[in-house]
């Protein structure tokens, strides 16, 4: 059987392994992960509306 890789993760600028870290540890490395997905989903959607809100700005002015 071949061996494992271990995920290496960065945390200023020290190298740690997933796998060798506590379950508590583990579990706020989670967290971070899923909370920058969330930021980058949060940032997108903004962009979003805010484009959606120029166009209905545009349109107004057109209307007027």
């Amino acid at each position: 059987m071949g061996k494992k890789e271990k995920t290496p993760i960065m945390i200023d600028d020290q190298e740690y392994f997933f796998e060798d870290l506590t379950e508590e540890q583990k579990a706020h490395v989670n967290h971070i992960a899923d909370l920058d997905r969330k930021i980058l989903n949060s940032k997108f959607n903004l962009e979003q509306l805010e484009f959606g809100k120029q166009a209905f700005v545009t349109a107004l002015k057109e209307l007027l």
